[in-house]
């Protein structure tokens, strides 16, 4: 399995809003960027608008696994940010499992499984 590193630096969140290609859907907002390289680098946004800390924390921890579960099926090579929406907070694990899917189908950024 392979791992995905994180995106960490305001820099590369601020590069990846300005010339990556974004859809949103009622929880999340997803931006992506090609970034040459074979892994895809992740990155969470949970603003205070969300909850406070507790509450931000929790929803960052359900999308990292939510993509943790199907880093398998995502394309390589990309930079990935993630912003929560405020009705995030009030979800569970699949709502924004489900969102960060739906997000990604709309990227074209899974691998297609031919049976």
């Amino acid at each position: 399995m392979k791992f995905s590193e994180s995106l960490k630096k305001n820099h590369q969140f601020q590069f990846v809003y300005r010339n990556g290609n974004s859809y949103a859907n009622k929880y999340l907002v997803m931006y992506v960027k090609e970034n040459g390289t074979e892994g895809n680098r992740i990155g969470i946004s949970v603003s205070r608008k969300v909850g406070n800390s507790v509450v931000r924390h929790r929803v960052t921890r359900l999308v990292r696994e939510s993509y943790r579960l199907h880093e398998a099926i995502f394309n390589s090579g990309l930079d990935i940010v993630i912003v929560a929406r405020k009705n995030a907070a009030s979800v569970g694990f699949h709502e924004i499992e489900s969102a960060l899917l739906h997000l990604a189908k709309l990227h074209q950024i899974i691998k297609v499984y031919i049976y």
